[in-house]
């Protein structure tokens, strides 16, 4: 975590410098208030990581003394291709198309995307992936 630490927190301090500068320059508000934005996302986020790194232990990449085996084994799980994004996605296309050939669209893409919502998140409970 220390890497992912320090990469917000230079980008929160580049935003810090940038911010005032662009304020007297250009005297212009809302450029101001979504300099001041990205400032407060970086900023929670440099905390975030601080106090994420400072609560865990360091991992193999983050000491001084890691070797390249220590970070060997499983890296974690990965999903195979799935058609059920796709199926959001229309549903998502079909119910913003709703308000511009009827609310009706809309009504049948929310049934739509309660069905693809629910094969999205149950898929590894059917074949080859069923517990």
């Amino acid at each position: 975590m220390k890497a992912e630490k320090w990469m917000f927190v230079f980008v929160a301090a580049f935003f810090v410098v940038v911010t005032p500068i662009y304020w007297f320059m250009a005297r212009e508000i809302i450029g101001t208030v979504a300099l001041l934005l990205t400032l407060a996302f970086f900023g929670m986020l440099s905390v975030f990581f601080t106090v994420q790194s400072n609560k865990i232990d360091a991992r193999p990449e983050d000491r001084k003394d890691g070797e390249i085996i220590d970070g060997a084994g499983e890296i974690g799980f990965f999903p195979s291709s799935s058609i059920w994004p796709f199926w959001a996605g229309l549903t998502v296309t079909i119910m913003a198309l709703g308000p511009v050939f009827g609310w009706w669209l809309t009504l049948l893409g929310v049934g739509m995307g309660i069905w693809s919502v629910t094969g999205w998140c149950y898929q590894y409970y059917r074949d080859d992936y069923q517990h």
